[in-house]
């Protein structure tokens, strides 16, 4: 019997229908939570979490999510983004406004490791990803039938050195106003700026190594080389600098003079699988603000 899910899109739950997200992030100051929590009042909105966070109160930024619930979301977002843009231009924020019933677009690279895809794909199964997956695009077509097995489009581009400008091009136009952010779940190809451009903040990598440590290729080699006691997986915003975008999340495990590079490898999967996982899922629930190349993630 066929258990896989036929449909992309996970249900929206009814306290959604009504439910908006507010991302905030501008200069420190006085009056910026009362300004935001007065507005959303005088509109009727039910504030039902709040989370903020302060770089510096003397000049540093500001940093707020607000999640809300307002009856005939509908028919008044229009409004309400129009009535708050006077706010936003007296605290100079940058500010955006998602109903939670929108749910976000997924494409998923990945190339011959299964471990962070499959991860991914459970967990959107069991509801806990709550976002479309519209898409997996492949290098090889290893996993081409279990993927579609769910019901997923899948597209296979072959890389080679020779062709990898043609092969970018062709993912640019399968994913071009399609999708809200790509996942790399060790796609192991180095992505162009012709891709990271229209994607800023929106392109999320898995890196099998702690960073700042061991960046590039073989990481786990160079740290078995190392002999180092500890090994980690680093979630980040991909920018065109190699390995050096902005961290959302890491995690890391314990080792021994005993584990080889193969051991490694086995410890580092279930690493790897578990904290990319984590920063997809705060990324579709708007839980991460980025300010220059670090991240608040309010989680």
């Amino acid at each position: 019997m066929d258990t896989h899910i036929k449909n992309s899109t996970q249900p929206v739950k009814p306290y959604e229908e009504n439910r908006a997200r507010m991302l905030i992030s501008c200069p420190d100051g006085p009056g910026l939570v009362a300004a935001v929590s007065q507005f959303l009042h005088e509109h009727g909105a039910n504030i039902v979490q709040f989370d903020q966070y302060t770089m510096d109160p003397e000049g540093g930024m500001f940093f707020m999510r607000v999640e809300f619930d307002l009856d005939q979301l509908d028919d008044r977002l229009s409004n309400v983004r129009a009535d708050f843009a006077a706010i936003a231009d007296k605290f100079q924020m940058e500010w955006k406004l998602y109903p939670l019933k929108q749910k976000k677009k997924l494409a998923i690279f990945v190339s011959k490791e299964d471990h962070c895809l499959v991860e991914l794909l459970w967990q959107w199964q069991a509801g806990d990803l709550d976002a479309e997956i519209s898409m997996v695009i492949s290098n090889h077509a290893d996993m081409k039938e279990y993927v579609e097995s769910f019901g997923i489009p899948y597209y296979h581009i072959p890389v080679t050195p020779d062709t990898k400008k043609e092969a970018e091009q062709k993912q640019l136009e399968i994913v071009a106003d399609k999708v809200d952010l790509i996942v790399l779940a060790r796609y192991m190809q180095i992505v162009s700026p012709a891709l990271i451009s229209p994607y800023r903040n929106r392109i999320i990598n898995i890196h099998h190594s702690f960073l700042p440590a061991f960046v590039g290729g073989k990481p786990y080699a160079q740290a078995y080389e190392r002999g180092v006691k500890i090994i980690g997986a680093t979630a980040h915003y991909v920018t065109e600098e190699l390995d050096g975008g902005p961290i959302i999340e890491q995690d890391v495990q314990r080792v021994s003079h005993r584990d080889n590079v193969n051991e490694l490898k086995r410890i580092g999967r279930t690493i790897e699988r578990v904290v990319l996982a984590r920063a997809v899922k705060w990324h579709v629930e708007d839980r991460i603000l980025v300010h220059q190349n670090k991240t608040v993630v309010f989680n």
